[in-house]
């Protein structure tokens, strides 16, 4: 890969990471803030992202694989995305506020696949020339919630501002991308695209129990993106946005530790160790305090890292190497369905439901019962720890 195309590769997810760093982690709290919106107004906004990864699976297969050149689809889609960007940061009512931002993921959530296709078919070697295109994205969801902190916009609409004007100039960046024209020789099917053909890796006990529980730990996932920002907001803690991307730090210097954790200790191991943060990280939201026990705070932020790495990459690889490569993209695409489809669609109404039932609100001011809320997706993570600790078998040791 020559140096132009490598530095427009990472421009590219230098944008994308930017325009969805800018709002989502912070779009609950401006939901409660600004529009004063209830708990399960929240959660559905939320749900509209695992709607919006639904649809992207067969808007992608069924027209955008076989039509059109990926960078153009790219650039359609956030041209649109902006304009319903415009219409939403003029609402103020929060039942519209969710057909703006469902209309809105539907339009960036296919760009996800996109920029993998996008990249991927410049690369001779993806494996080993991938994560470092990957990586700016993380740096530049760091960048981005530390401008949003710095400026304490979280909870203003200028959130959705910001994802207006980068979708704009990655709109126009995405038509000088290298063309990737469609590849798709003949029709695609529903069963295709979800992976049906993956269905036969059922047989094993152990990953039929591993798809069970990413999807069950996809529930706790939820709570997290929804409710975390607003839950350290109210917890006395400062600069919330900046301190929240020492999750993304977390995140990027456990990636690195994964082959050696892998070949050390094996898939069982690391899935344990993963849901285990999970349990810990929710105990201290649940019970730190930015006054009088904020390294509780910070514990569970950067513990971040050995959740998403050691239980959602982890599982990616496993599931790579149970499925080989006749089936492999149908058993990632299973994975993905499930996860932040089902899992995360599921627990991000669940998660709105919890909030509603442990806040109380007298007159005009609302206040939330945080411990009560956390101990909810504490609790699905040590049932979920306890049915992969007594029927999970498996413990290969295989290389990243």
């Amino acid at each position: 890969m020559n140096t132009t195309v490598r530095i427009k590769l990472m421009t590219m997810m230098f944008l994308m990471f930017s325009t969805w760093g800018a709002w989502y982690g912070q779009m609950g709290k401006y939901l409660f803030t600004t529009l004063h919106a209830t708990g399960d107004q929240i959660g559905n906004a939320y749900a509209t992202f695992s709607i919006a990864s639904i649809v992207a699976p067969f808007f992608m297969g069924m027209v955008a694989d076989r039509f059109f050149s990926a960078q153009k689809v790219m650039g359609v889609l956030n041209i649109l995305g902006a304009i319903i960007l415009y219409f939403l940061i003029q609402n103020q009512d929060p039942d519209t506020f969710f057909w703006y931002i469902l209309a809105y993921t539907l339009t960036f959530a296919p760009n996800l696949a996109l920029s993998s296709s996008i990249a991927m078919n410049q690369m001779k070697n993806p494996e080993k020339e991938f994560p470092t295109i990957r990586v700016v994205g993380t740096v530049a969801w760091i960048v981005i919630t530390n401008i949003v902190g710095f400026y304490e916009v979280g909870d203003k609409v200028t959130i959705f501002q910001i994802a207006m004007f980068t979708s704009i100039a990655w709109a126009v960046f995405a038509f000088t991308l290298p063309d990737t024209p469609p590849k798709a020789t003949q029709s695609t099917s529903f069963g295709q695209i979800l992976g049906t053909d993956a269905f036969v890796l059922f047989k094993d006990k152990s990953f039929l129990v591993f798809f069970i529980c990413s999807i069950l730990v996809c529930i706790p996932l939820s709570f997290y993106y929804a409710h975390a920002n607003l839950s350290l907001t109210e917890s006395h803690m400062s600069n919330v946005e900046n301190k929240m991307s020492l999750g993304q730090v977390s995140e990027v210097v456990f990636m690195l530790l994964i082959p050696f954790a892998l070949s050390k200790f094996g898939i069982k191991k690391m899935l344990i160790v993963g849901l285990i943060a999970w349990i810990v990280r929710f105990v201290c939201f649940g019970y730190g305090d930015g006054i009088s026990s904020e390294w509780m705070l910070y514990l569970a932020i950067v513990l971040h890292g050995v959740c998403y790495d050691f239980f959602f990459v982890t599982g990616q690889i496993y599931t790579d190497n149970k499925a080989g490569e006749k089936i492999k993209n149908s058993a990632q695409g299973l994975i993905t369905f499930a996860t932040y489809g089902v899992g995360m669609g599921i627990g991000s109404v669940l998660s709105g439901k919890v909030l509603d039932k442990y806040t109380t609100k007298i007159g005009e001011v609302s206040t939330h019962d945080w411990t009560s809320v956390w101990m909810v997706p504490a609790a699905i993570s040590g049932v979920v720890l306890l049915i992969f600790i007594l029927v999970f078998k498996d413990n290969t040791r295989v290389k990243a």
